[in-house]
């Protein structure tokens, strides 16, 4: 028995369970992130992941290939950090959830960098050999994908770094010429002519998906085609507008486009004394869309016209234009101009009739095949001149007008519109002139306008029958598409509208490095040769050549084998597009790995396979995939389709060099830590566009030190913990319901990962652990763990729920801050427990939720609310400095508030030493909160001595003869804690 004397003046301090670690407030997370790379890379995480995994059920996250061309930036940090995040939650929850990191490695970007590196040093490309200059595309792509796989894993990103998939892997590199072939051989691949997007900067066809919208300011030209051929005798000295913005497609024209659903009519000019140099003359007739007349007079600089008869759309059957130039004598212009109906002519601009040149449009070309037959009927040659050239002269289908270029090299605008204007003056067929700025197509790499040119390129059918009468691609695209999951779901409507209004897939390059397109033409036939043993060589070749082997001298010969005369047969030396290489990704890399390959057991098998990337790629590897494999397979690669927004800067504009205002992911990183950026993308409406700056950054570098600071305190607390269990029914109310909130968010958390709704988790964990934990479960059970006796239930209680809630949020926090948690998991466990990321998510009882509980504790704390509140102006005043100093009285009239506060040890709730509650009508001047009507506290300072351990004010310290500095609880506390020494 400790006696009296030695009592007085104790230090009490380490007598208290107060907390204990060596988790730093300071995160450090730049110096500490490596080092937690190191651990996980020496412990092998990612192949005890797998072992860990193997037999479950399989949730494929395919990776979508990044380019390897530079360093990565942010749209790469969260594009991965979320890949990351689903393959860690989905491992956690159950799956075998792998991820294999790949790499695009093809195409004009890197072709592109090595022709800029040989222009530096004034080396010709066409004089290196074609394989040489291939290997060099290799060597950069190489360098690229080594500097991008240290950026990602820093980021944090598991997965099987030491095995990625590459497209230009040799065995990659035959699995897609393989796929190529499929379509070969199915009769879906044909060599046609079609005006596709021309770079001519970068000499080649783009596709879709390599295109991006500028404003550009064209030449805008109001055109007369003059009619020669009419069943109506009152037309034929009439002429037919057409406006457009390309003049320089003039060369190009075939025909005129209308629409059977705009109402037409013919005018005339009646303006007399108009000035001898505008292009319009009194008696001028016009056919014109009646609801674009006013618009069209006014460019041609006419107030006074007539309207002399309406013209049925029928009429324009019978009608035949002349070309402007027929009359300049270029030659070469002296065809008929039909008008032809296209669905894709409106009266919203314009002048009703659209100029049709096909080799020079889409719609152009449409309508003009469509009329063909017809065409041809009435004499008409329906051949398509090629007018341009891949570098963007004219060719001598364009007489009159050699010699000029409509896209330089550079991308600025050539001489052909100035020409043609020219040329239409002097034919007196312009009679309106203008600029007009609006979006025009760009290449997305070189940044320069392109064109519409019709050049000899390959195609995949989409309207041509596979199998059965209706069994084509697109009908195949638009089916796979209703069978699979989007998040968001307006991603299904956007990718339907474009296989729907989509043209045959264009899949050739005028390239060099890439695959290439590995099909021979019969030279007079031009027959596709289809030859499973000639597929087979070429595919063997590949394997352990890689692509290289169709460029190899001899490559014709050795492939066509004894069966064939070379001489007979031309080899394709056109590459494929890119998104051919990344749409066929599924074929090498899914179906070739046993750790990828699903088990479909036909669509809706057990496995699951999710593609996730930027809203862009519905036009780009979303949808050239879907196309690939249901040209191949009948059913889409994916059963989910998960997007992501862009990143903008702080102020909602596009981050940009010139502006100054773009976040380097690497920068983050380097001062902050890669968790960081992570919280950030957790936290954000990824779904939508996201916005990143420094008042952001900073946001989400203080919500991260709350969330540290309160884990920091578990740990600390957990230093004490035992591991003994305490039953259910022996803990109080409060122990009880941080149980329910537990086994309330268990659903919430594992759903919300399910959806890949990050936000929520991190918006419902954060509030829970600041507001319910930090600011009132903790707050309140401090006293109980630190001052209670080691022996006390209700301390046991504490610390067992206090190491459910650590347990719990380091687990459903683990995939989206995977160092921090990391940290914490060793921190309390060892590392020798191995890693948190090979635990699955807790088990929560489902018996821990009580709702009823619940609700009456919001009770609890409403009234606790207006109690703190008035402790807080007394604080303020410095009436008193501690809660621990009041004894507030409050008066609860509200009988539903009144009843939850029965039974209850209302002072500890408050933190208060004393409290009196009654259910008595306050006095004026008490404090109320305006939200919580019933309830007023009138305030008292606590009586007594204070408690040289706890610090509580109370009447009894001093009664206990051993502990007389003492309150009575911490004098049992001491009496325990002092035997226990002695007896030591």
């Amino acid at each position: 028995m400790t006696d009296t004397a030695e009592t007085a003046g104790r230090d009490y301090s380490e007598t208290l369970y107060l907390p204990k670690t060596d988790f730093p407030m300071r995160a450090g997370l730049p110096k500490k992130e490596p080092e937690t790379l190191e651990k996980w890379k020496e412990m092998g995480l990612y192949k005890r992941l797998r072992t860990a995994a193997k037999g479950r059920t399989k949730y494929i996250l395919h990776d979508g290939p990044p380019y390897a061309n530079g360093n990565i930036h942010i749209g790469h940090a969260l594009n991965k950090t979320l890949k990351d995040m689903v393959t860690r939650s989905m491992q956690m929850a159950g799956y075998d959830s792998n991820y294999v990191p790949g790499w695009d490695c093809h195409g004009l970007p890197i072709e592109w960098k090595i022709e800029e590196q040989y222009r530096a040093k004034g080396k010709n490309k066409d004089e290196v050999p074609v394989n040489e200059f291939r290997q060099e595309c290799r060597d950069f792509a190489t360098h690229w994908v080594g500097v991008q796989r240290e950026e990602f894993r820093r980021l944090g990103i598991e997965g099987d770094w030491d095995n990625p998939y590459l497209t230009m892997n040799f065995a990659s590199e035959a699995f897609i010429a393989n796929e190529l072939m499929k379509f070969s051989m199915s009769g879906q691949l044909y060599r046609g002519s079609k005006p596709v997007m021309w770079s001519v900067v970068e000499k080649t066809a783009l596709a879709e998906a390599e295109i991006e919208y500028h404003d550009y300011q064209s030449d805008q030209i109001w055109v007369k085609f003059p009619v020669v051929k009419s069943g109506n005798a009152d037309l034929v000295d009439a002429a037919v507008v057409i406006w457009t913005t390309t003049p320089w497609t003039m060369p190009g024209n075939r025909a005129i486009s209308y629409s059977d659903r705009i109402s037409y009519g013919l005018y005339e000019v009646t303006e007399d004394g108009l000035p001898d140099e505008n292009w319009v003359k009194k008696g001028d007739k016009f056919i014109l869309a009646e609801n674009l007349v006013a618009d069209v007079f006014k460019q041609a600089r006419v107030t006074t016209y007539t309207h002399l008869r309406g013209v049925a759309a029928d009429e324009f059957a019978t009608l035949t234009c002349a070309h402007p130039y027929r009359s300049l004598g270029l030659g070469g212009y002296q065809f008929d101009v039909p008008l032809l109906a296209g669905e894709h002519v409106t009266d919203d601009t314009g002048t009703g009739f659209v100029h049709t040149a096909p080799g020079h449009g889409t719609d152009d070309f449409e309508v003009w095949m469509d009329n063909a037959r017809a065409l041809e009927a009435r004499g008409i040659d329906t051949a398509i001149p090629f007018t341009v050239a891949d570098d963007g002269f004219y060719t001598k289908d364009a007489p009159g007008f050699e010699g000029h270029q409509v896209i330089t090299f550079k991308g600025d605008k050539g001489t052909a519109n100035k020409e043609n204007i020219e040329k239409l003056k002097e034919a007196g067929a312009l009679i309106g002139l203008g600029r007009l700025k609006h979006q025009y197509p760009h290449s997305w790499r070189s940044k320069k306008p392109i064109i519409f040119r019709n050049t000899p390129q390959w195609f995949v059918y989409m309207d041509r029958a596979i199998g059965g009468a209706d069994d084509t691609l697109r009908a195949r695209a638009l089916k796979a598409i209703d069978d699979t999951r989007f998040v968001p779901a307006a991603g299904q409507r956007r990718l339907r509208s474009m296989i729907e209004n989509r043209p045959d897939w264009v899949l050739s390059r005028q390239r060099a490095w890439g695959v290439p397109i590995t099909v021979f033409i019969h030279k007079d036939t031009a027959e596709i040769l289809k030859d499973a043993d000639v597929n087979a060589r070429i595919f063997e070749a590949f394997k352990t050549e890689g692509a290289d082997a169709w460029y190899a001298e001899g490559a014709k010969e050795r492939f066509l084998g004894n069966a064939y005369d070379a001489n007979d047969w031309e080899k394709i030396d056109d590459i494929l597009d890119v998104w051919f290489d990344s749409g066929s990704t599924h074929a090498f890399c899914l179906e070739q790995r046993d750790d990828l390959k699903p088990n479909r057991k036909g669509l809706g098998g057990p496995d699951y396979v999710l593609y996730l990337e930027g809203s862009d790629q519905h036009r780009g590897w979303f949808h050239s995939s879907l196309l690939e494999s249901c040209g191949t397979r009948g059913h889409a690669p994916y059963d989910a389709v998960l997007t992501h927004g862009f990143t903008m800067a702080e102020d909602g504009r596009k981050m940009s060099k010139s502006l100054g205002n773009q976040v380097f992911p690497q920068d983050v990183i380097k001062q902050f830590g890669a968790d960081i950026l992570r919280l950030w993308v957790a936290s954000t409406d990824y779904w939508e566009d996201q916005r990143l700056g420094k008042e952001i950054i900073q946001t989400n570098v203080d919500a991260y030190r709350k969330l540290r600071n309160t884990l920091r305190w578990m740990l600390g607390t957990l230093a004490h913990y035992e591991g003994e269990e305490v039953a259910f029914d022996d803990m109080s109310e409060l122990e009880q319901l941080m149980l329910h909130r537990l086994a309330e968010f268990d659903p919430i958390v594992r759903e919300a990962y399910q959806a890949f709704d990050y936000k929520k988790i991190i918006a419902t964990l954060l509030n829970f652990m600041n507001v319910e934990l930090s600011a009132f479960y903790f707050d309140v059970r401090k006293d109980a763990l630190y001052c209670d006796p080691a022996s006390s239930v209700r301390r046991k209680a504490a610390l067992f729920v206090v190491s459910k809630l650590f347990d719990s949020a380091v687990k459903w926090l683990a995939p989206m801050l995977p160092f921090t948690m990391e940290e914490c998991w060793w921190s309390q466990n060892g590392e020798a427990a191995g890693s948190v990321h090979e635990q699955a998510f807790p088990e929560i009882p489902t018996e821990w939720l009580n709702p009823a509980l619940a609700a009456k504790w919001d009770k609890i704390r409403e009234v606790r609310r207006v109690v703190t509140g008035a402790l807080e102006i007394e604080r303020t005043a410095k009436t008193i400095g501690s809660s621990l100093e009041a004894a507030p009285v409050v008066h609860v009239t509200d009988p539903a508030l009144f009843k939850a506060l029965e039974g209850r040890d209302f002072a500890d709730i408050c933190i208060t030493s004393q409290i009196a509650v009654t259910d008595a009508d306050a006095p004026d001047g008490a404090f109320t909160l305006p939200d919580v009507p019933g309830v007023a506290v009138v305030f008292k300072k606590a009586d007594g001595r204070k408690c040289a351990r706890s610090w509580k004010v109370l009447p009894e310290v001093g009664t206990d003869a051993d502990y007389p500095d003492l309150s009575l609880r911490d004098a049992a506390a001491m009496r325990e804690f002092d035997a226990k020494r002695d007896a030591a």
